[in-house]
């Protein structure tokens, strides 16, 4: 298998910080990375997502902790691995597998993203592809379902209690309120959302879908043991939860009791979830304006900062 890897690739680089209409190119014979790790593997990656956070990564905005210049942007992927390391000791060649491939996406990134026909990752940030996704959905699914799951663990069994999710149709926030009913048993969900997408959110479960340009959900009656803010509104989610309930914010300036969640990379998180997305029961959404082909990565970051985008926006097939 390996005498196949070539030696080039085409990728997405940027060579200096700024906006990504300006700063991304396409480059057809950039070298492959090499698996210079012993617990990474090579992978070919099928089809790549795009999170917020690549867009303020390539504005420099941490340029302190940042890898070095130029870099392949792209943290979500699913893909097939073609070559392991020495110590590998689960993935083997041939296996499909997603993941985010940065453990600490602030302050460890990769060089070399996913927005590329290869790219080099631990072994431990990576699970096995469920079978009954396709590469598109797995690969929109990493970096928001860690971020949905790590959030609502930090608030502890939720049977019984009531879950409120602010941007409920993003990348996240349609994970959030998936995984609050189904993994961590919460038995009523609100989310916010604009006007058009009432009818999504209750598709999804919601039992209480509030259009946020005709309601304030912070002036309703209704108090929330959970408030998951996925759109950096800390200061009026705290005024939403009940007394002693716990807000989570992922995005944006935190307003005291609420806490901050930034993501780590698991491998595992995907494994203990698998069962959920095989059976059905959570599903991952890739916006319907997608996937967008690996040649329109510039127009897909378009589309990702309008903020409109339901669910996750997806780059397939690559290349």
């Amino acid at each position: 298998m390996a005498a196949e890897i070539p030696s080039h690739m085409k990728a997405w680089m940027y060579y200096d910080y700024g906006s990504f209409t300006d700063v991304l190119k396409f480059e057809t014979k950039t070298s492959v990375p090499q698996v210079i790790k012993d617990d990474q593997v090579l992978v070919k990656v099928v089809a790549a997502a795009l999170n917020p956070v690549d867009t303020a990564r390539m504005m420099g905005f941490f340029k302190a902790t940042d890898s070095p210049l130029p870099t392949i942007p792209g943290f979500d992927v699913a893909g097939v691995v073609v070559k392991v390391g020495p110590q590998v000791k689960q993935l083997k060649e041939g296996d499909e597998v997603y993941g985010n491939i940065n453990e600490k996406p602030l302050e460890d990134t990769k060089q070399f993203g996913s927005l590329a026909e290869y790219t080099a990752v631990e072994e431990k940030l990576l699970g096995l592809k469920p079978q009954n996704l396709s590469f598109p959905e797995a690969a929109g699914l990493p970096l928001a379902i860690e971020t949905a799951y790590q959030g609502l663990e930090r608030c502890g069994p939720l049977d019984g209690k009531s879950v409120l999710v602010l941007g409920g149709a993003g990348g996240v926030g349609t994970l959030v309120i998936q995984l609050a009913k189904h993994v961590f048993g919460a038995s009523r969900v609100a989310a916010t959302c604009s006007t058009g997408k009432l009818e999504f959110l209750k598709s999804l479960g919601v039992d209480l879908a509030i259009d946020y340009t005709k309601e304030n959900f912070e002036d309703l009656p209704e108090k929330f043991d959970v408030v998951f803010d996925g759109v950096g509104q800390c200061d009026k989610a705290v005024k939403a939860i009940k007394e002693g309930g716990k807000a989570i914010s992922i995005i944006g300036k935190i307003t005291p009791p609420a806490l901050q969640v930034v993501v780590t990379s698991d491998g595992s998180v995907l494994e203990k979830l698998n069962p959920f997305l095989e059976s059905g029961k959570v599903k991952p959404i890739v916006d319907p304006k997608g996937p967008f082909p690996f040649s329109q990565a510039v127009e897909a970051f378009s589309y990702l900062k309008t903020r409109r985008a339901t669910g996750k926006v997806v780059i397939y097939p690559i290349p």
